[in-house]
């Protein structure tokens, strides 16, 4: 059985003639009838009793009826949703961005994306970017905003951005007026991070291990402008990447180079591999690559 089946029923339900049923459907008469019949001998009921020229229900066809009706009806509707996705003129996104990625480049791919498309809805969800990983990884999330490297076996993905992370001391520090320190140089320093579940929290970390240290932490927050506040304030240092200290007041603050080693800032957009991703989040990730590959070139 399928949908056609139901929809040629309730043709000769209404007309209750095969041959007006099938002039209006623009089939023959002999391919009618045997549809009908192929779901009465389905259904093992009499649909439709003949009498004659004459066609009425059985009781089992008028049952048969209404719920045919239900049936094409909602097909119809789901043909329709699916119309409107495919077309978006619907849809939603789930999209991870990390605090200090998505006010520094996202603001014009989202006003972009949501004035070509507005039945789309995108719902943003801030996070650090190893929880964010952790979520699309889940499927808790479409499309998230992440930092290198990560688990290219799991992900589909893009770069978008290749920068490097630099020093943010107050400008009465000792180090304000050097152009370049090498990490070792702030063993002793206080440190103010981004939490936990940021990947550069933990990518800090590590490449001060590195260098036979572990850093001396006097506060942590998920948002970057605090920390260029608590930095202002002399509380400690801290390491932010170079897109987020281009934005900094250099009249209390001041951003010096990161050497020996260098800390990396990559960033990608990220999606599952084996998962399946909605027309408008395809969408999405082709309208961010193009405004991201244009944004690069000016």
């Amino acid at each position: 059985m399928d949908v056609r089946h139901l929809h040629y029923f309730i043709e000769v339900a209404n007309w209750k003639s095969f041959t007006k049923a099938a002039q209006h459907l623009y089939v023959t008469q002999p391919t009618i009838s045997k549809m009908v019949k192929n779901l009465e001998e389905e259904l093992g009921v009499a649909l439709l009793e003949r009498t004659g020229k004459q066609i009425q229900l059985t009781d089992a066809g008028k049952v048969i009826l209404e719920q045919a009706k239900a049936i094409t009806s909602a097909f119809q509707n789901m043909t329709s949703a699916l119309d409107d996705l495919r077309n978006l003129k619907t849809g939603h996104v789930r999209i991870g961005l990390p605090p200090m990625i998505g006010a520094r480049f996202f603001p014009q791919v989202i006003g972009g994306f949501r004035e070509k498309y507005p039945g789309v809805t995108l719902q943003l969800v801030e996070d650090g970017a190893k929880k964010i990983e952790q979520d699309v990884a889940g499927g808790l999330l479409d499309i998230g905003v992440v930092l290198l490297p990560f688990k290219k076996e799991v992900f589909h993905s893009f770069p978008f951005v290749k920068e490097e992370i630099r020093l943010v001391v107050p400008t009465t520090h000792s180090l304000s007026e050097r152009t370049e320190v090498s990490l070792a140089e702030l063993a002793h320093e206080p440190f103010i991070l981004f939490r936990e579940d940021f990947a550069l929290h933990e990518r800090i970390i590590k490449a001060c291990l590195s260098e036979g240290f572990h850093p001396q932490i006097v506060a942590e927050s998920s948002q970057w402008d605090f920390i260029s506040e608590m930095v202002a304030s002399r509380l400690g240092i801290a390491l932010l990447p170079e897109a987020i200290t281009a934005g900094l007041d250099r009249e209390r603050v001041k951003v010096i180079r990161l050497v020996k080693p260098t800390i990396p800032w990559h960033l990608a957009v990220v999606w599952r591999k084996d998962f399946y991703l909605p027309f408008a989040a395809r969408e999405w990730l082709h309208y961010t690559r193009q405004v991201m590959k244009e944004l690069g070139e000016n």
